[in-house]
């Protein structure tokens, strides 16, 4: 078994960190720069901006944070939200990405992802998954889709069988987030990480739903990594703490 990834995950509006829940009724959590700096200190793995308001003046803030941190902080960056293009993919990865995620526009143009990964290889290009539970299928299984907007849009679309094209279009990785469980604080949804990695042969990160350090683990014992957000925001844990609890059930952690 690999050895497991703790990822903070900042996203980022008009150059502050937000947290909502389940994707809405978003409340200000503090500045990108000084939570980067601190879960660095504390040994994350990688860190995880998101621009979600996507709009070319939000993203130029977050690049501009991007930039600054890349000169100090020297762990894995991951960048997304307003990507639309290889273009777009170059202006993050000169700010200082390391790897860059998409969602929308990967949905609306599935090409992109293969534009990205010929550009800079698929171990820089994250697809990111939005999914909501809508169902079951006529087989008693649970039907998740894959949303778009910010989590605002139903595509309609399986969101297995997005994740399954995605790795075949060229991304190196899935970012998997749940829309039920977001900020609920009520735990990981386990049946829908074990569904897609099960679909998919490349990494996938567990989004949405961190309460308890147990709740972490039991993900950390499934996915490749687990992202993280208003517990390290909220000063509720720090990433030792979690590394130290995973690492007490046995899964190797980083």
């Amino acid at each position: 078994m690999l050895a497991k990834r703790i990822i903070p995950c900042l996203d980022v509006d008009d150059g502050r960190v937000v947290k909502g829940v389940k994707f809405a009724a978003l409340s200000d959590a503090g500045d990108p720069v000084e939570l980067a700096n601190r879960y660095y200190e504390q040994g994350a793995d990688e860190l995880s901006f998101l621009d979600i308001g996507a709009s070319y003046k939000s993203r130029a803030t977050l690049l501009e944070v991007v930039r600054q941190l890349a000169a100090e902080v020297f762990i894995p960056l991951s960048v997304g939200g307003g990507i639309r293009s290889a273009g777009d993919m170059r202006l993050a990865m000169n700010a200082g990405a390391d790897k860059v995620s998409v969602c929308t526009s990967a949905l609306e143009r599935p090409e992109l992802i293969r534009e990205m990964a010929l550009s800079y290889g698929s171990q820089c290009v994250v697809l990111s998954i939005d999914a909501k539970r809508v169902g079951s299928k006529p087989d008693g299984s649970p039907l998740w889709h894959a949303f778009s907007k910010g989590g605002r849009l139903d595509t309609g679309i399986d969101a297995l069988l997005w994740a399954r094209k995605g790795a075949a279009l060229g991304a190196g990785e899935i970012l998997l987030n749940s829309i039920d469980a977001d900020g609920t604080g009520d735990g990981y949804d386990l049946e829908l990480c074990t569904a897609v990695l099960g679909a998919v042969n490349v990494p996938v990160i567990a989004s949405g739903g961190a309460g308890t350090l147990e709740q972490i683990a039991q993900a950390a014992a499934l996915a490749d990594a687990v992202l993280i957000a208003s517990l390290l925001h909220f000063g509720k844990t720090t990433i030792a703490e979690i590394k130290q609890h995973v690492a007490s059930k046995g899964i190797p952690i980083r």
